[in-house]
């Protein structure tokens, strides 16, 4: 009787696939197979000890992942948030999900963390909605502080910034964050961790066709410099 104690084996997926007719299905089943446990795991768990901790954890990752692709339709991506952007937005969460407070540590771990925007030959590609200019998590002068950051940052010549207008046509609906260190989507109760290639390519190719929404350059500066602006 088949208790199901030990997962099955690379090839023993492979071999169901060959007998089912379903080869190409083989390395996304192996994929989730071997990430099943870390696929979907609640905040709550990996914020129990607060979050310092798993800004840490994530360092090795940022360090050895060289091309950052970002799409960001809520926040401002966490590589790029001020200390006080930062503060506002960890208090918050914090604050919900009734987590340990360790807001100031996290902080600071978020900061060390990135530091790669500055350090190494990391290059990054990262796309916002228009609407993560206005949303305000913390206070006015935090936000018009984050978004100067932004028009800082974004001359940086390892740094690809684009903006997806209020108003453009829409050829992809507004998605949930992502990145593709690791192609991790949060949502609000958990973060879920994508290994799977035909999941990867379908990821990849949502944020091609967002690119082609955004904006750079000038007039991505003037929709930032507009939001500063609209805080007074």
């Amino acid at each position: 009787m088949a208790r199901a104690k030990t997962g099955p084996s690379d090839e023993d997926i492979r071999a169901w696939c060959r007998a089912c007719g379903a080869e190409g299905q083989a390395a996304d089943l192996i994929a989730a197979s071997r990430t099943a446990e870390s696929m979907y795991v609640h905040w709550r768990q990996i914020h129990r000890d607060g979050m310092r901790r798993i800004h840490e954890k994530t360092l090795p990752l940022y360090q050895r992942t060289l091309h950052f692709r970002v799409y960001a339709s809520n926040l401002m991506p966490g590589m790029l948030q001020t200390a006080d952007y930062a503060t506002g937005l960890l208090r918050s969460i914090t604050d919900f999900q009734g987590t340990p407070d360790d807001v100031a540590d996290a902080v600071q771990a978020r900061l060390n963390r990135s530091r790669v925007v500055h350090e190494g030959d990391h290059r990054f590609a990262l796309l916002l909605e228009e609407t993560v200019l206005h949303y305000r998590v913390c206070d006015d002068a935090a936000m018009a502080g984050q978004l100067r950051y932004l028009l800082e940052i974004m001359s940086r010549p390892n740094v690809s910034l684009g903006i997806i207008p209020f108003t453009a046509r829409r050829t992809v609906w507004p998605l949930e964050a992502f990145d593709d260190a690791q192609v991790a989507v949060e949502t609000l109760t958990a973060e879920v961790n994508i290994s799977a290639p035909g999941e990867i390519r379908t990821y990849l190719k949502a944020f091609a066709e967002l690119s082609r929404l955004a904006v750079h350059g000038r007039e991505a500066r003037e929709r930032i410099a507009r939001a500063v602006d609209s805080l007074g």
